[in-house]
C-alpha cells in the first residue's frame, strides 16, 4: 500500500487492528483480537442474562436490562459482519487504493483528498466520541461515592450501577472491581462498533469522491488541460475515447457501491431494528427516573448516542444518494452538445443509469436517508407512546 495514500486511512487502520478486522493483519492475530473482544462482550452479557432472571416480572427491570442487552447484541452482530465478510472488506480496501494509481490529472487527486481527508476526520472524531462516551457513562456511576468522600451525609448514599447487570455479590462491597471489569470491557467492546462505523463511512466517503471525479471529467470533456489553465479543445478526436475511460470508472464506482451494499445490507436491518427498540425503551426508562437525576442524565446520554448512531448513517446513506445523482447534473452542464453522435450516445446511456440512485439499505427496505432518519425517529416515539401506556 502506498504509504502516501494509506495515511489518510490510518485511523480506520488503527481502529480495525484492535478488533482484529484489519485485512492485511496476521491470521493469528486477527482471530486473538476477534476472540479479546468477543469474551468482553460475553463477560457483560452473562451478568446482564443474570440481571434480567431476577426481575422476576417487573417491566421496568426488564426494560432497563434490555437497553444494555440490546447494545451488546449490537456490538456482536457489528463485529462478526466484518469478520465473516473479510474477503468482501479485503477487495473494497483494495479497490480503494487501486482508484488512487487510475487518477488522470491533479484537480482528481485534489478531490480524492478532500474526500479522503473528510473520512479520517469523521472517523477520528467519531472513534473519539464513542470511546468517551463510555467512559463518561460508567464514569457518572462514581459520583455517589464521590460525593460520600467530599459531602458525607449521616448514611451512605445508594449505589448507582455501572450498567444494568447482577454479579452475583454485594454490589456495594465489590462495587470498584464490578466498575474496573465494567469499564475495560465495554471500552474492548466498543471497538467492534467502530471499527464497523467507520469502515463502512470511510467506504462510502470514497465511493462518493468517485463519483465526483467522474462528474468533474464529464465536465471538462471537451477541455485540454495546460500547466495552469484548461481551454476548449477545437478537435474532439480524443473525445470519445475520454467518454469511455468516465464510463468505465463510473461503473467501477456503481459496482463498489453494491459491494458495499451486499457486504452491509443484511446486518444493518438488524441493527435498525434493534436501535428503534433501545430509542423507545430508553426515552420510556428516561419519563421512569422519578427523583433519580443522575439515572435519568445517563439515559439521556444513551438516547443521544443512538441518535448520533443513526444520523451518522443516515447521513452517509444521503451523500451516496446525492453524488450518485448529481452525475446526470454534470453531464447536463457539460459541453456535451459538441461531441460526436457517438459520443452523445454515450452519455445518454450514463445519464440513464444516474436517474437510478445508488443507496445504502438494511435488508433492502429500509434506505438510509435524511427523510428516513426522521421516519425513524417518529417510529420511536410512537413505540414510546405505546410502552407507556402499557405502564
Amino acid at each position: 500500500m502506498n504509504s502516501t495514500w494509506s495515511q489518510y486511512y490510518d485511523i480506520v487502520k488503527r481502529v480495525s487492528s484492535l478488533s482484529g478486522q484489519w485485512p492485511y493483519q496476521r491470521s493469528k492475530t486477527r482471530l486473538l483480537c476477534v476472540c479479546l473482544v468477543t469474551l468482553s462482550t460475553f463477560s457483560m452479557i452473562i451478568p446482564q442474562i443474570a440481571k434480567f432472571t431476577i426481575c422476576d416480572g417487573d417491566l421496568r427491570c426488564i426494560f432497563e436490562t434490555m437497553t444494555s442487552y440490546m447494545l451488546t447484541s449490537v456490538t456482536l452482530v457489528k463485529l462478526y459482519t466484518c469478520y465473516f465478510n473479510r474477503c468482501k472488506i479485503k477487495m473494497l480496501i483494495d479497490r480503494l487504493f487501486v482508484d488512487w494509481d487510475e487518477l488522470e490529472t491533479p484537480e482528481e487527486y485534489e478531490i480524492m483528498k478532500r474526500y479522503a481527508e473528510n473520512s479520517r476526520r469523521y472517523s477520528l472524531g467519531y472513534s473519539l466520541y464513542c470511546f468517551s462516551s463510555v467512559c463518561l457513562f460508567m464514569c457518572i456511576s462514581l459520583i455517589p461515592q464521590l460525593l460520600d468522600v467530599v459531602l458525607p451525609l449521616n448514611e451512605s448514599r445508594p449505589i448507582l450501577s455501572t450498567y444494568p447487570g447482577y454479579y452475583f455479590v454485594d454490589e456495594k462491597k465489590y462495587f470498584f472491581y464490578i466498575f474496573s471489569h465494567a469499564i475495560v470491557a465495554w471500552e474492548i467492546a466498543m471497538a467492534g462498533i467502530v471499527t464497523h462505523d467507520c469502515m463502512l463511512l470511510t467506504y462510502i466517503e470514497h465511493v462518493c469522491s468517485i463519483f465526483a471525479i467522474v462528474g468533474f471529467r464529464f465536465e471538462q470533456l471537451t477541455y485540454r488541460h495546460t500547466d495552469s489553465t484548461s481551454i476548449l479543445h477545437p478537435q474532439l478526436t480524443d473525445t470519445c475515447k475520454r467518454i469511455a475511460f468516465s464510463v468505465q470508472t463510473h461503473r467501477k464506482a456503481l459496482k463498489f457501491a453494491e459491494l458495499i451494499e451486499d457486504t452491509f445490507s443484511l446486518t444493518l436491518a438488524i441493527q435498525l431494528a434493534l436501535n428503534t427498540v433501545m430509542i423507545s425503551i430508553t426515552l420510556l426508562q428516561i419519563t421512569q427516573q422519578k427523583g433519580d437525576f443522575l439515572e435519568a442524565i445517563r439515559y439521556i446520554f444513551y438516547v443521544f448516542g443512538q441518535l448520533i448512531h443513526l444520523f451518522c448513517l443516515s447521513f452517509e446513506g444521503q451523500k451516496l444518494i446525492d453524488h450518485s445523482l448529481q452525475i446526470r447534473d454534470k453531464i447536463y452542464n457539460s459541453f456535451w452538445y459538441k461531441t460526436s453522435a457517438k459520443s452523445q450516445k454515450m452519455l445518454l446511456f450514463v445519464i440513464r443509469k444516474s436517474f437510478q440512485p445508488m443507496f445504502l439499505s438494511a435488508g433492502k427496505i429500509y434506505i438510509f436517508s435524511m427523510e428516513s432518519f426522521t421516519t425513524v425517529v417518529q417510529t420511536s416515539m410512537s413505540y414510546f407512546t405505546i410502552l407507556a401506556s402499557l405502564e
